[in-house]
Order: structure tokens, then sequence, then C-alpha cells
């Protein structure tokens, strides 16, 4: 009897820890959080950050900047930083923090079986959320002189004083010029560096929004864009935008060879996460069905996964490069002397 009642009370006893622990649990889990770091900036963003922590019971703190000030901000807090994961957007640019070294490797089943080999890292450092095309944009008016189905044929002496561009240094010529070099080697892409610098109607300035708008007040012909950066005038119910819009034609570049331009808006998680194992779940969540939906339409981006929605799905269907966007990073050096050679300011 004496055993029975010990025995009992062991069993009572172990029963009340199993629920307070599992109470415990409860508890921590409501108390968790992930701190991100990230170079977006859209109100759709803290939909898919609400979203998750319903699902989740973690919070999302949210530091938001540039993507090189985030990086240099991680590298200089080091081992201190309170940062688990970091959202840059253009595959140059989250290959300077791989460089870095901010980054730790991740090995998600989930993320590889998702995101496509050539939209992440080979070595789990970081992998692709969305993606964008750099597209041919012309003035529909004033048409064009010489048939324009490649982004070679921008340095045809026909266009001479018609292309607007942005500078050099922008990040995003320097990923275009990389898979140009990777494409037809670097003499070749010096040679078409060159003959687009010949047929410049201006010095480069502005951003792609500013290419846009010069392209449709017939300041210049033709340019280079991001398809979101067009996604936000079509999309937009301002009359002048719409006025913009009906004035711009776009060409999906190489559909009939390699294919389009495309780069990525991506994350990693940072060296010294101090919450990985939840940063790893968000990192798994931003691939969700839900979660590309509202992270491609925040920026008028096209998702890893599903079909384009809002306003870049009315430019159509297009063949893009497959090109591993690593190479985006690896080749970034020689972008800058080709483009330095060429006279590109």
């Amino acid at each position: 009897m004496i055993y029975s009642v010990k025995q009992n009370s062991a069993r009572l006893l172990g029963t009340f820890i199993f629920i307070l622990a599992m109470l415990m649990q409860t508890f921590v889990h409501a108390d968790e959080e992930v701190n991100v770091y990230s170079a977006r900036h859209y109100d759709t963003d803290m939909a898919l950050y609400e979203q998750f922590t319903e699902r989740t019971g973690i919070k999302v703190n949210l530091i938001e900047g540039g993507s090189d000030a985030l990086i240099e901000r991680i590298v200089n807090e080091g081992e201190f930083s309170p940062a688990d994961m970091l959202i840059t957007v253009d595959a140059g640019r989250i290959w300077r923090a791989q460089e870095k070294g901010i980054f730790q490797a991740v090995d998600s089943t989930t993320m590889n079986e998702r995101v496509p080999a050539n939209l992440r890292s080979s070595d789990g450092f970081w992998y692709g959320l969305s993606k964008r095309a750099r597209v041919i944009v012309f003035n529909k008016q004033r048409g064009l002189p010489v048939a324009v189905e490649r982004y070679e044929d921008l340095a045809n002496p026909a266009l001479k004083g018609q292309v607007c561009m942005r500078t050099s240094s922008n990040i995003y010529n320097l990923s275009l010029m990389s898979a140009l070099i990777e494409a037809a080697g670097e003499t070749a892409a010096e040679s078409w560096a060159t003959g687009v610098v010949r047929n410049f109607a201006r010095s480069p300035q502005g951003n792609d929004t500013a290419q846009l708008k010069a392209v449709a007040a017939g300041e210049c012909g033709i340019t280079i864009a991001n398809t979101y950066y067009l996604g936000r005038i079509l999309g937009s119910e301002k009359a002048q935008d719409k006025a913009i819009a009906a004035n711009l034609g776009v060409i999906f570049p190489n559909q009939g060879d390699r294919g389009s331009h495309v780069n990525i808006s991506g994350a990693g998680i940072t060296k010294y996460a101090p919450n990985k194992d939840n940063a790893v779940l968000f990192l798994e969540y931003l691939t969700s069905d839900f979660a590309q939906k509202l992270f491609a339409e925040g920026n008028n981006e096209y998702p890893i996964l599903g079909a384009a929605s809002g306003p870049v799905a009315t430019l159509g269907d297009f063949k893009e490069d497959t090109l591993d966007v690593q190479v985006l990073g690896l080749r970034q050096a020689q972008a800058v002397k080709v483009y330095d050679r060429s006279g590109w300011q």
C-alpha cells in the first residue's frame, strides 16, 4: 500500500511537471521574437509580419534602412548584433553582404526545394525571395529607327543621341554588366558599353523612374529599367503617371536566346543571430503561397513561386535568363572596370 501511494505520487508529480513544462513552453513561445533588418519599406510587408506572428506567436522586430547601410551596421555590431536576418535587394548587394562575412549557412530542405538553385547561394548563405526583370523601354510615339530585340542592340549607331541611362555605379547596371560579361566575355561587353555611351542623349543621371519619365517626355527615345519601376507607374491612379505609361513601350530583351536579365530580392540569416531557429522559420514562411503573393506585390515584383499578379502581370509572360545570380556578385569588380574603360560615368 505504501508502495502504491508513492508510485501514484510519483505519477502525479510527473504529470504536474509535464503540464508545467508545456505551460512554460507556451509562455516562452509567446515571448519569442525575430529581429529583421530590411531594405524593404512597404506597407504590405507589415501584413506579412502580422500574419507570421499570428501563426507562430513569434514577434517580428523590424529595423529598416538602405541595403549598404544595414550591411555596415551589422558588420560594426559584430557578435553583439541583435540582427537575425538581413533582407536586401539585388543579388549584387546580398553578395557584398556575404563577402563581409555577415551570414551563416542554413541547411533548409524547405528553402532548397522551393527556391530554384540559380536564385540562391550554393552554400545556403542566402535565398532569393522575389524577382524583377531589367527591360528595354522606348517612346511609343517616336518609335524606333531600328529593330531592338536584345540588350546588345542598344549599341547600334542608329540609336545615336537617343539612349538615357543611370550611372555605371548603380548596382542594377553593375549586375546587368556582370551578366553580359558572363554571356559574351569581357571584350564583347566592353564593346557594347562603349557603343551605348556613344548613343547617350545625356550624361547618366537619376534613377529608373527618371529614365522612364525622360523617355515618355521625348527627352530620349529608349532606356533600360527594372520592371518594378514600371509596375509602380502602371498601377498608379495619378493622371501624370497614366500619361507617362501611355507613352511607354516595353521590350523583354533576348527572347530569342538566353532570355531577359533577372535579379532578386533576397535574405540570409546573420552569423550571430540570437534567434536563429525563429529566423529560419520566418525565412521559410516567406516562401509560402500567402507570403509570396504579398512579398512580390509589395514592390511590384515577380514571386519566386507562383504566377505574377498586380501591374507587372499586364506586361505578359517572358523568357528569363537562368544565369546563376551568384555570378552577378562574382563579376562585379570586372563590371566596374569595363564601365570605367568604356567612359560610362
